[in-house]
């Protein structure tokens, strides 16, 4: 499998049209690469580092010479522009939806229960599934529900901490931890009292209670260097997108009101017509004209918080389960990805070049757990937290006991999303610039959307969107959004 870090080959002849340079290779920036290639106009990439994929990179572990993913990225049925991106660079085949989810019960009450719709419409489609956890009361259940009703109805403007709108619908403390917050902690990374009701709501009525589809997650079944590094950088090239990696831009030019080009590092200047800067939001304003970054729209983006995730990765001499993944209640674990199975579904069936066959040749497994809202892991060290989950996997299952745990790695991502606190939305920037020509890219901006896959490429599309406004030729990039089921409108509209 060829490295794409090896070299930048010319592109095939774009069609004719507007010369872009987009500033970033994450998901954001290449979103937006597809949308303007396919649409004829001449784009390069630029990204900084060796790869391209941004946040979703994978690494090779040195013990077991195995590629593996600094976090765990999945994509829900409602994520309708992500699907479409997959569609359009040809790389949907390395997800796999999973139809039906494993929910594991709280320590003492460890049963897997799971989850799955009926031929019932939203909101209904998934009653009976939650019916089935044990590890709520009646009455419990009977609260969920009403609070999920009150979430459905809730039309309010001003926004503040879900946290607050939970206790004002009187859920207990119970519920909160193991029904709310559980949900939130993988789709937001934060914390209840840190997340806002606008971002909550989203999750759920857009997830779960609106269409039948939109709960179900798909789950890349290769690391994440082949989605973006080998499948879409080959679609894009296809497409006559110039992809430099090693690229690194120091600054942008400009020129009679608007930016001419871009200088790189190595002292360099690449112009055109248009420009995307598609850049974590704490580097936006180290690259733009002094001017534009004491701009309100930039200045506000230094009140936006991180929140970090983090994935531990272990291997055993044999299996601990067949299941794809799970979700864990009450317990430090939060998701397991049986990576050894998802693997199995894969069409890419080749080993990485660096793999030593440490365990899945053998019989053994790999495991990828992760911690969402990973703020209180610092106190705790590489090997305490191994043995954590560990020692929670092996509670769940017990059979397990003879499996060798051979190795274990943790990787934080630090900045891995945007925290969803209340007010967040107005320190988001919206795509256009205050320079005409000039986009903003990523999911820190106004989507709509959390810091998800969804975010990063509605906000490519939406810079795309304004480029081509901007060329005489509007079109609309984003995809339409699932359509809500009728009884969902029926009793919620």
């Amino acid at each position: 499998m060829s490295d794409p870090a090896e070299e930048n080959p010319s592109p095939p002849q774009a069609a004719a049209g507007k010369r872009v340079v987009v500033i970033g290779g994450g998901l954001a920036g290449l979103a937006a690469a597809s949308a303007l290639s396919s649409r004829g106009m001449s784009v390069t990439v630029l990204e900084s580092r060796p790869r391209l994929g941004g946040r979703a990179s994978s690494i090779v572990d040195r013990d077991t010479g195995e590629t593996i993913d600094n976090c765990q990225h999945v994509a829900m049925g409602c994520c309708t522009s992500f699907r479409s991106f997959c569609e359009d660079t040809g790389c949907s085949d390395l997800f796999e939806t999973q139809r039906e989810l494993y929910f594991v019960g709280p320590p003492g009450q460890a049963k897997v229960v799971r989850f799955a719709a009926s031929s019932l419409p939203a909101p209904l489609h998934l009653a009976s599934s939650f019916m089935k956890m044990p590890w709520f009361t009646l009455g419990e259940k009977w609260q969920i529900a009403s609070g999920l009703r009150a979430l459905a109805k809730d039309r309010t403007k001003t926004d503040r901490s879900f946290q607050d709108w939970l206790d004002g619908q009187r859920q207990s403390e119970t519920v909160q931890r193991r029904f709310w917050h559980l949900v939130l902690v993988s789709a937001l990374s934060e914390s209840l009292d840190r997340i806002s009701l606008h971002h909550a709501r989203k999750v759920f009525v857009d997830g779960f209670l609106a269409s039948h589809d939109g709960w179900q997650v798909s789950i890349p079944t290769v690391p994440l260097d082949d989605v973006y590094g080998t499948r879409i950088s080959a679609a894009l090239r296809m497409h006559g997108v110039d992809i430099r990696v090693k690229a690194g831009v120091r600054r942008l030019l400009i020129d009679g009101g608007g930016i001419s080009g871009v200088e790189m590092r190595d002292g360099t200047e690449i112009f055109a017509d248009e420009f995307v800067l598609a850049v974590p939001h704490n580097l936006v304003k180290s690259m733009l004209p002094d001017d534009c970054a004491e701009c309100s729209d930039v200045v506000s983006l230094d009140r936006l918080e991180s929140a970090p995730i983090a994935s531990m990765h272990l291997w055993y001499d044999q299996p601990l389960t067949e299941l794809p993944h799970a979700t864990f209640v009450d317990r430090l674990s939060q998701w397991m990805f049986n990576r050894t199975v998802l693997s199995s579904a894969s069409p890419l069936l080749d080993r990485s070049p660096h793999s030593k066959g440490v365990t899945e040749d053998d019989g053994g497994c790999r495991l990828q757990v992760v911690i969402s809202a990973a703020h209180d892991l610092s106190a705790m060290s590489e090997q305490e937290v191994v043995a954590k989950v560990d020692s929670e996997l092996r509670e769940v299952w017990p059979d397990s006991h003879r499996a060798r745990l051979i190795h274990g790695r943790m990787i934080t991502e630090h900045r891995a999303v945007f925290s969803p606190l209340p007010g967040v939305d107005e320190f988001r920037s919206v795509q256009q610039s205050p320079i005409s020509n000039l986009q903003f890219a990523g999911d820190w901006t106004r989507t709509g959307w959390p810091a998800t896959m969804e975010g990063a490429v509605r906000s490519g599309y939406l810079a795309a969107e304004n480029i081509l406004a901007r060329a005489g030729r509007p079109d609309t990039v984003v995809a339409t959004d699932l359509a809500p089921a009728r009884l969902y409108r029926l009793l919620f509209s």
